[in-house]
């Protein structure tokens, strides 16, 4: 038989600091974001992740070395520096691999694993919660929608080869974070959505690609064989990128307006937040 006693029981107050709603959405979105990149877990759990982000910085080293090793008049002459809009065509890639990551990750595993229950026996409600979510895969995101570009920014202006001035250089600045952000918010909302239908992380992230490829060679397709070309705002791997061209002054699809480019990545953004919602106000949690 076991020695093991019980000398006492007792009740305890809890006496540490309460930071209520804001601090169990601080928690929960710091804890996801740290999911999303495999901190804290396996290495397994971090290669892909980190793999992802790493080949999006890999162009931009590149092109900061040659901007700072040759001399510039052959880097004009040659034209091997990419726009800053351009510069994303190199890591599309790279984006959408981490997109169909992050969504389903910082998701999936709390109804998989029956913990949502656990969330929102806290301060948190379902609003909340998702609002953490949000707060953790955009900034997550940001690290190769956003990191990459202002890496080639920073690294150019100290090559001498960026904006001439400080005004151009703020103008640049706000544009690629613009950039960013806009690319940041369709591409949560559509990740979040893929990850808000289903609890299997792998399925997710399929449904993921599935959208952004179909809904690319789809709209193409049918364009190509005479359909309106207001089709292509249905295309999400189009619209965001497209949309990037426009803030910085270019034009890539010159049949599409900035207008409809804008009111579609606003459709995309809303309507798959509106799965995601809907989707998690009529689910039954268990415990």
């Amino acid at each position: 038989m076991s020695d093991a006693r019980i000398l006492d029981r007792s009740y305890r107050r809890y006496e540490g600091a309460r930071r209520g709603v804001a601090g169990a959405v601080r928690s929960v979105a710091w804890h996801s974001a740290l999911r999303a990149l495999g901190l804290r877990r396996s290495w397994w759990a971090k290669l892909l992740p980190l793999l992802s982000v790493g080949i999006a910085y890999v162009p931009a080293t590149v092109f900061v070395g040659v901007a700072a090793l040759l001399p510039e008049q052959l880097v004009d002459a040659t034209g091997v520096l990419p726009g800053y809009a351009d510069y994303y065509g190199f890591i599309s890639a790279a984006i959408v691999i981490f997109v169909a990551l992050v969504g389903p990750e910082v998701l999936c595993p709390d109804r998989r694993y029956r913990t949502l229950g656990l969330y929102l026996a806290s301060p948190l409600t379902r609003d909340s919660y998702l609002a953490a979510k949000v707060l953790a895969v955009v900034p997550v995101l940001a690290l190769v929608t956003l990191g990459p570009p202002l890496l080639l920014l920073v690294g150019l202006t100290f090559a001498e080869a960026g904006p001439d001035g400080v005004g151009a250089f703020v103008l640049v600045l706000g544009r690629v974070v613009a950039s960013g952000l806009v690319i940041s918010a369709a591409y949560t909302a559509v990740s979040l959505a893929a990850a808000s239908l289903t609890e299997r992380r792998a399925v997710a992230s399929a449904a993921v690609i599935f959208v952004l490829l179909v809904s690319g060679v789809a709209t193409t397709t049918l364009v190509l064989t005479g359909a309106d070309h207001r089709l292509l705002l249905l295309n999400l791997g189009l619209v965001p990128f497209e949309l990037v061209q426009r803030i910085f002054g270019e034009v890539g699809e010159p049949r599409l307006s900035t207008g409809e480019l804008v009111a579609a990545n606003v459709a995309w953004t809303v309507a798959a937040g509106l799965v995601v919602r809907e989707r998690y106000r009529h689910l039954r949690i268990t415990r």
